[in-house]
């Protein structure tokens, strides 16, 4: 992976429009980009490590201080000036200083900022006064690049990218401020970015700030031609906006728990696996008591939270009750319903998500328990296809199928189990070293029970 750096910061955009002749105003618009592109390519550009004493001058042949920081120096060792948590002292903050390297190794995140002392002799102030009508526009513009480097690349490769990534982010927010300009009101850029199948990596757009996705399908179309990319996969949507290992999720989930897992070893076998992010949802979550009746639900919010997270949907993942009132909704079931505490299962499931989400879905029906180790080319081609989590239900349990380990020419199997009832706290070592996320093989099904598999498919849109 090699080391990702991010550098961030705010530039001040102020513009005087003495004009409302639309040429002007763009005129005037765009010297004001020029003279930002002016500073972030001068000397008094500043980037300072985050959670370090480092700080860099790019422009003046990429001086540093402390003075160990050389143009030459690795960017993977700019890790160990980074100060982390655990190393602060108990008590009075310490003073920063060399230390481990940090757990987080992935990701190194600078600052921007803009030298204000001058040297030499100033001139003296002149003051002038004109009487005119004019706009003035002033906003702050977040700057966001990000560059990734490899093991050998050294801080002069990655700060005279990141100057290029910075100078290429002002021209893409000039152009969208123009874009998306309605008289003297300018739309804030917002960066964002996205990563996609190598070998393109992490790429960053720019959007206008506060326009919804559904009004921005021509720029993301535009996206898909720029990056050969297929037309049937939201890739550009804000949903699927890339994150950052070191920045944790503030809704708590943890998040495709299955990644750290070790893939089987079969004969001539390959692993199938789901497509995108979900989050993992499981037993007494949420403040929620539905210990023994709530597994289905759970799976059936796993679900929902990989279409949010794919950004087919910006609805919030249901709860309980949500899930009960749909239902209740379509006529599948009473209005005493809602409030109660009794199962559902994979025809329910497919009903909530074409009620809710509008997604529709395929039901497999398995006679019994041993039939699933011979469905190893259904679900293989289903995950490579569609890459949804499937619920899969039989008796008074429901799991989350994340994957399957098959060989077409043995018809070996191995299924990737994500158990809705576990109870415990979100402790990624706890769940994959318990199985509560793991692999299976087919012993793990009652093999004289039905199932029914709810395999939710995955809209064809951009």
């Amino acid at each position: 992976m090699g080391t990702i750096i991010r550098v961030r910061g705010p530039l001040e955009f102020k513009c005087q429009l003495d004009s409302t002749d639309v040429r002007l105003m763009q005129r005037a618009i765009s010297r004001t980009f020029e003279m930002l592109l002016s500073q972030v390519k001068s000397e008094s550009c500043v980037l300072a490590v985050c959670d370090s004493p480092v700080i860099i001058w790019p422009k003046k042949s990429v001086y540093a201080t402390p003075e160990e920081i050389t143009p030459s120096t690795l960017c993977e060792d700019l890790h160990q000036w980074i100060q982390t948590d655990e190393q602060e002292t108990v008590g009075k903050r310490s003073a920063k200083k060399k230390g481990k390297k940090s757990s987080a190794a992935s990701v190194v995140n600078l600052r921007l900022m803009m030298e204000a002392t001058k040297t030499g002799p100033l001139p003296a102030p002149i003051l002038s006064r004109t009487a005119q009508n004019s706009h003035f526009l002033s906003t702050t513009l977040p700057m966001d690049c990000v560059v990734r480097t490899t093991s050998s690349d050294t801080i002069k490769d990655a700060f005279e990218r990141l100057l290029e990534a910075l100078t290429h982010q002002l021209c893409e927010m000039e152009k969208m401020t123009l874009q998306h300009m309605k008289g003297t009101t300018l739309l804030i850029p917002e960066p964002l970015h996205f990563l996609l199948p190598e070998p393109k990596g992490l790429v960053t757009v720019v959007y206008p700030a506060g326009v919804p996705d559904s009004q921005l399908e021509t720029q993301r179309k535009e996206l898909h031609q720029q990056f050969e990319l297929p037309d049937d996969w939201p890739y550009f949507r804000r949903a699927n906006s890339y994150h950052f290992p070191n920045e944790p999720y503030k809704d708590g989930y943890l998040r495709n728990p299955h990644l750290v897992l070790t893939h089987p070893t079969l004969d001539n076998g390959k692993v199938y696996s789901v497509q995108g992010i979900y989050s993992y949802h499981h037993y007494m979550q949420d403040h929620m008591e539905d210990n023994g009746w709530g597994c289905a639900y759970r799976s059936l919010q796993t679900i929902c939270s990989w279409f949010q997270q794919q950004g087919y949907t910006e609805r919030a993942v249901p709860t309980h009750k949500e899930i009960q009132q749909a239902l209740v909704d379509v006529g599948d079931k009473q209005a005493s319903f809602v409030g109660s505490r009794q199962w559902i299962g994979s025809i329910e499931v497919q009903a909530v998500l074409n009620q809710l989400l509008g997604v529709t879905s395929k039901i497999m029906f398995v006679s019994q328990g041993s039939e699933l180790a011979s469905k190893g080319r259904e679900l293989a081609n289903h995950f490579l296809t569609e890459g949804t989590p499937i619920m899969i239900g039989g008796g008074v349990l429901a799991h989350t199928i994340l994957g399957v380990a098959w060989s077409e020419t043995s018809g070996e199997i191995r299924y990737l189990i994500l158990d809705p009832h576990y109870t415990g706290a979100e402790d990624l070592q706890v769940i994959t070293d318990k199985g509560w996320c793991g692999w299976k093989g087919p012993d793990f099904w009652d093999q004289t029970a039905y199932y029914n598999l709810c395999l939710p498919q995955r809209p064809k849109v951009i």
